[in-house]
């Protein structure tokens, strides 16, 4: 009998990719919504219907892991040892306090403390890493070389974030800027990273979001498995209002398909690249 939890969902595929959603969800466990100022605002900051956006890698025989727990619960993206990704810049972290705009998002006294970090750990952030851990091991017993993607979206403009409007692709491979890539072959990155070029978007390779802790820990190129992370500006698949205009009426708008058209076009393509790098590794 399965003693998978209710709020991660695993479908398994036969390709050698994986994609992994850590930021889609939007439940807050009844145990501690109250402790949120508002339910909008503890779900605001989800990557909003990216798991619908890639429904179609299913197709490709590619595995997803996905959590429907809100990333404000606790960022299954981040170090767990609470250790920034990013330091010298504003960010979130392993338990958030505050949204990306810098607002609070607990009661005041309500915030979580060392315990009930803990608690969350063991509860949420093991059990996602475990099924990601167990699918990539399936998959590199069966073909030897597994591409990791891990799928997310954010706001085109989040002043304390970022400066200025996020590019619509945002490739991550812990790598710096312009330089030779860290989570995986080169190989791979440049080919995706020339796809999105072609989409004729704005685009960039270890900009803003180099890529998380998945990207980061699952990587290991000489046993075969490269990582990359695609942060896609919402812009791209959904309406967004102007920063001042968001509110719990505006937001989140719906996935509008037809407007999605051209972006799931170029997502195709550069899921297409990761199962073609990683047969041609492991047939190699």
């Amino acid at each position: 009998m399965s003693t998978q939890p209710p709020w991660l969902e695993v479908h398994e595929g036969d390709a050698p990719l994986l994609i992994s959603f850590p930021h889609t969800g939007t439940a807050l466990p009844d145990d501690l919504a109250g402790r949120f100022v508002s339910p909008w605002l503890a779900r605001r900051d989800a990557d909003w219907w990216v798991h619908e956006l890639y429904a179609f890698a299913r197709g490709l025989g590619a595995t997803t892991v996905r959590s429907s727990i809100s990333r404000s619960v606790i960022d299954l993206n981040r170090d767990p040892s609470g250790v920034s990704l990013y330091p010298g810049q504003n960010t979130t972290g392993l338990c958030p306090l505050t949204t990306f705009d810098n607002q609070p998002l607990y009661q005041p006294g309500q915030e979580p403390d060392e315990a009930e970090i803990l608690r969350r750990r063991e509860r949420y952030f093991a059990p996602y890493h475990d099924a990601l851990a167990s699918q990539i091991a399936r998959l590199r017993a069966r073909h030897g070389t597994v591409v990791v993607y891990d799928a997310h979206s954010i706001r085109s403009r989040i002043p304390h974030l970022f400066d200025g409007e996020l590019p619509q692709f945002n490739l991550g491979t812990a790598g710096p800027t312009g330089e030779v890539d860290t989570s995986c072959d080169n190989a791979l990155s440049d080919v995706v990273d020339n796809l999105c070029r072609l989409s004729g978007m704005p685009h960039v390779r270890n900009g803003r979001f180099k890529g998380g802790w998945i990207t980061r820990h699952y990587s290991d190129i000489p046993g075969g498995v490269h990582s990359l992370q695609m942060e896609l500006a919402c812009r791209g698949y959904m309406a967004e209002p102007a920063a001042e205009a968001l509110d719990v009426h505006s937001w989140p708008t719906p996935l509008d398909d037809d407007h999605a058209t051209p972006l799931r076009h170029t997502l195709a393509q550069v899921l297409t690249a990761c199962l073609e790098f990683a047969s041609n590794r492991s047939a190699a």
